[in-house]
């Protein structure tokens, strides 16, 4: 019996003598079937031919993603409290060099996921740290691997422990959660945020999407909502899913300046949306 793991997506399945005939989550409008059909893997071949980079982020914080990148190519976060450790996101990958090199940092206690894109191989993940998994109540379908370590959550915040909480703002996912780090960036606060709140190029500003790899978006609503919701957090610092995309400073107004935009951006107000709507009504 194997656990099967999905190529485009990195979930992993419950395990089976043969792979699953579809994922779910890639079929899923804000996923994608890869361009050769559905393909499978599995932790043992995984294993051969990747391995996991581990560095650290900053005091308290430190990266775990793997090389070559594989499915969608986010990296986990481990962060360290003083009540215990929580990894935040997961990944597909989980070896004996990367178990060892967590448990020299502390282990982990707990695991906490941003979203479904994100769930990978986490009861591996989970079972190899004796961690139980939060996830919020909303996205308890798209556990395809179910197991006691899963543990669900409702509501709107979750205190976990050592100052961190889980807030649901919903928008990528109805469930979609991230983590506040009070005590990250120097005790002026990070936001870990997978892409519920997705980091973009131009690091003055985020975004928020139903679908980012099919590019459908948000309603203005949904948009405003995350943005009340971060209002009155605590943060300096947004880390997103992939090394590259961190907000060093000014994280808190670069989430209100963005959903404005945003909003703007979909009643026609920004840039040269104005001009070509006018152009567009008087053709």
């Amino acid at each position: 019996m194997t656990a099967f793991i999905c190529v485009t997506c990195g979930t992993q399945y419950s395990e089976s003598e043969t792979p699953p005939a579809r994922c779910p989550i890639c079929e899923d409008e804000r996923q994608y079937i890869g361009p050769n059909g559905q393909q499978w893997t599995h932790m043992t071949r995984l294993q051969a031919d990747h391995h996991n980079v581990i560095k650290p982020l900053e005091p308290g914080l430190t990266g775990i993603g793997t090389h070559p990148s594989f499915a969608i190519g986010q990296r986990a976060l481990l962060v360290q409290t003083d009540a215990g450790n929580v990894l935040w996101d997961c990944i597909s990958l989980l070896d004996d060099p990367t178990t060892a090199a967590v448990k020299a940092l502390g282990g982990i206690d707990a695991i906490a996921i941003s979203h479904p894109h994100y769930y990978a191989a986490m009861i591996d993940w989970a079972h190899a740290f004796d961690a139980p998994i939060y996830l919020h109540a909303c996205e308890r379908k798209w556990v395809l691997r179910p197991d006691d370590a899963v543990q669900f959550w409702e509501g709107e915040e979750r205190e976990l422990f050592g100052g961190l909480h889980l807030l649901r703002l919903g928008g990528h996912y109805g469930g979609g959660q991230v983590l506040h780090w009070p005590a990250g960036a120097n005790g002026k606060g990070a936001l870990l945020s997978g892409d519920i709140v997705q980091v973009v190029a131009d690091k003055r500003y985020v975004s928020f999407m139903y679908s980012y790899p099919n590019l459908i978006p948000l309603p203005a609503a949904i948009v405003e909502r995350i943005a009340a919701k971060l209002d009155p957090v605590s943060f300096d610092r947004i880390y997103g899913a992939w090394w590259e995309r961190m907000i060093d400073r000014d994280g808190h107004a670069a989430v209100q300046r963005s959903a404005t935009r945003y909003v703007r951006a979909l009643n026609g107000e920004v840039g040269s949306l104005p001009d070509q709507l006018a152009a567009t009504s008087r053709a």
